[in-house]
């Protein structure tokens, strides 16, 4: 069904300042037909939802039009980025696509944006640069900081703009994103919708350090003001304009504290009874909406007006009934083959080094970096301490003397808005490789890799090819905060992809594989590896081969699979088991631990029929208990043996060699276990 025609009013989707002194008939009716449509529009919504006919989170932007319908208009729509939040609809509206697009999101039906995949508020549009938000408040400000510094690495002069709520203020990731922007000195506007309340927790009982949030810019070194957004529109929008060029021009950031309103509560469910009473009659006298109107029918508008708000309203009518009409979504097999990018072509790198060099993976990893920095100019490097110092383990040494700062970056201790703004890169064309210290401080970004990185595909259909290198391991003595093995952890969450090398040339292989790769793909990297020992490293052709296992070595008794460090005491026992037991075991090297491919492994087991996994991962909920499902699942009768896990003590890593020798496995351990296994 074809969706109606808008009403011309709504064909201007662009407002500048100067338009006020040239034509402010025009550009003040411009502003009141959106208002209109999103007051309208969010009423609607709720009605429907009320009806039963709209499912999930409805939170309306009643009173919120004041500041998103001029700021939006004044955005350039064709460079700038944005992500939204719950009070926004009428900024989605303007920025793009058809109202009956954005009614199919909130129906959740077969037109839906998002294939009726993610919840009625959350979506976006991605090819334009409108991120689509989650639901933890904050996390979304960072993606719109990498947008904005990608597009800028472009050349276009693009203005990035954030929102969030007073109550979201508090978070974490809120201030990583405000210090990252003024130190990488982004042009970004932060908006604070402040409506005096996070859900039912009113600003009083928030802060005590006073309620004139936009103060806080000063200690971020930015420009921050408070703006009335209830007060008189065309003077919001010549103060928003004003603050938009400002920032477009001199690339700095600012803070904008807007007052706003929450007409409706938090979401449509909600009572409101933890309001004073007439505190909800004082709101409501301060709606923007009519007192703007008031002024155009003063003014002598009160004819188009009039004429506008029939053509909006019989508009809005009509996109209800056709979307109410689009069919429900009907579930089909992209909805697990959309949980990752579609596979990218090889490419085109140069066949270098093509004479073997005597390398330790350390030196390995730093080689490929070079290769990709040097040949691949959409590449950048980032983490904490990478540059002069190069990095805690020295593997990017050298890079940032050969390649510059722009490139090759020190980020500050923002594990989370860091990589967020390697997310928001990423979705713009550059493919950045995020180094963390330690693979435990990546649970600071949890929420980035897991549920924004991770989905971003399955919930928009845009790629994201992000790189994340993870030093990981025990054995060096270094603790419970130093030592994680966290495949576990991340691999339980759809949409990443993880390799895991055990020499120099997997380790080469697997940033290659890895850097070209359209989804965020781990790379644990074992401390213990990254200097044991150097082996030739050369260009290898079929380097994408790190994804599958490794036969390390053959024999008859058992399939022995292990990754990793674990890799040199798996070899070692299997050697001593085989001279002393004479049991022979098909020993793999796992390699590519998401996704799974396991073809080789599975042929094994049909002629073995017993089956050992190692892992220096705890045991309890370990990956070595996805393996052992995954393997005997399909060959559970053939089976002569109960399958044996093998894999670290279920306790935090301790700090003493002579405790952690207790904790890991060791290749004495592995020859006790598995010789008992054997009986």
């Amino acid at each position: 069904m074809a969706f109606p025609t808008p009403p011309a009013i709504l064909a201007e989707r662009d407002l500048r300042a100067g338009e006020f002194d040239q034509n402010p008939a025009a550009a003040l009716l411009r502003l009141y037909a959106w208002m209109h449509l999103a007051r309208t529009g969010d009423n609607r919504i709720l009605d429907l939802f009320r009806q039963g006919l709209i499912k999930g989170t409805v939170t309306g932007g009643q009173g919120n039009e004041g500041l998103i319908i001029p700021l939006i208009l004044l955005a350039d729509k064709a460079i700038d980025a944005v992500s939204f939040t719950h009070r926004d609809f009428g900024g989605h509206l303007i920025w793009s696509d058809h109202l009956c697009d954005h009614l199919n999101q909130y129906f959740a039906n077969a037109g839906s944006p998002t294939k009726a995949r993610e919840g009625n508020v959350h979506h976006g549009d991605v090819k334009n640069r409108s991120l689509p938000m989650i639901s933890h408040l904050g996390s979304m400000l960072s993606h719109v900081l990498g947008v904005t510094d990608s597009q800028r690495r472009h050349g276009k002069p693009a203005v990035g703009f954030t929102f969030f709520g007073d109550g979201g203020s508090s978070t974490g990731d809120i201030h990583e994103s405000l210090n990252l922007a003024s130190v990488l000195s982004l042009p970004v506007l932060f908006i604070i919708e402040n409506n005096k309340y996070a859900y039912s927790t009113p600003v009083s009982e928030q802060f005590t350090a006073g309620t004139e949030l936009h103060t806080r810019a000063a200690g971020y070194g930015m420009e921050g003001f408070s703006l009335d957004a209830t007060g008189d529109i065309e003077t919001i929008t010549r103060t928003l304009a004003a603050a938009i060029e400002k920032v477009r021009t001199t690339s700095r950031p600012i803070l904008i504290e807007a007052h706003t309103l929450r007409m409706r509560g938090h979401a449509a469910y909600d009572t409101c009874d933890y309001l004073a009473p007439g505190e909800l009659d004082a709101i409501l006298a301060q709606d923007p909406l009519p007192k703007f109107r008031a002024k155009l029918v003063a003014a002598g508008h009160a004819a188009a007006i009039e004429k506008i708000e029939a053509e909006l309203n019989a508009f809005l009518e009509a996109c209800i009934q056709v979307s109410l009409a689009v069919a429900r979504p009907t579930p089909d097999e992209s909805l697990l083959a959309d949980v990752f990018a579609p596979e990218a072509p090889a490419l085109p790198w140069q066949a270098t080094p093509a004479a073997p060099e005597q390398l330790t993976s350390a030196q390995a990893i730093n080689a490929a970096l070079r290769k990709i920095l040097t040949e691949r100019p959409e590449s950048l490097i980032l983490g904490q301490d990478i540059g002069t110092y190069g990095g805690a383990f020295k593997v990017t040494d050298g890079l940032l003397k050969d390649f510059g700062r722009p490139r090759v970056f020190n980020t500050p201790l923002a594990e989370s808005a860091c990589t967020g703004w390697a997310i928001g890169m990423a979705l713009n064309g550059h493919r950045p490789i995020e180094e963390f210290q330690f693979a435990d401080f990546s649970t600071e970004a949890v929420t980035q890799i897991t549920l924004n990185a991770a989905t971003y595909h399955f919930r928009s259909g845009a790629a994201v090819p992000l790189v994340f290198r993870l030093p990981c391991g025990g054995g060096l003595t270094m603790g419970s905060f130093h030592s994680q093995e966290l495949e576990s952890l991340f691999l339980s969450m759809p949409g990443i992809k993880a390799i895991y090398p055990s020499t120099p040339q997997d380790a080469f292989n697997a940033i290659l594989a890895a850097y070209e790769d359209n989804n965020p793909v781990l790379i644990f990297e074992h401390k213990g590896l990254y200097r044991r020992g150097k082996h030739p490293v050369a260009w290898d052709a079929n380097y994408r081969d790190v994804w599958q296992p490794k036969l390390l070595r053959s024999g008859t008794y058992a399939t022995f699979v292990t990754y990793g460090e674990m890799t040199i005491p798996a070899a070692e026992a299997c050697e001593y088991l085989e001279t002393e037991y004479e049991k022979s075991f098909d020993l793999f090297d796992l390699r590519g631990l998401a996704p799974l491919k396991l073809d080789a492994i599975k042929a094994s087991l049909e002629r073995t029929h017993r089956l050992i996994v190692l892992h220096e991962g705890r045991r309890t909920h370990g990956f070595g208990a996805e393996l052992v499902a995954r393997l005997t699942e399909e060959h559970f009768f053939s089976m002569e043996a109960a399958p044996l896990r093998i894999a670290s003590a279920d306790m935090p890593v301790p700090f003493a060699p002579e405790l952690e020798l207790v904790y890991r496995p060791t290749r004495e351990k592995l020859i006790e276990q598995i010789a008992a296994w054997i009986g």
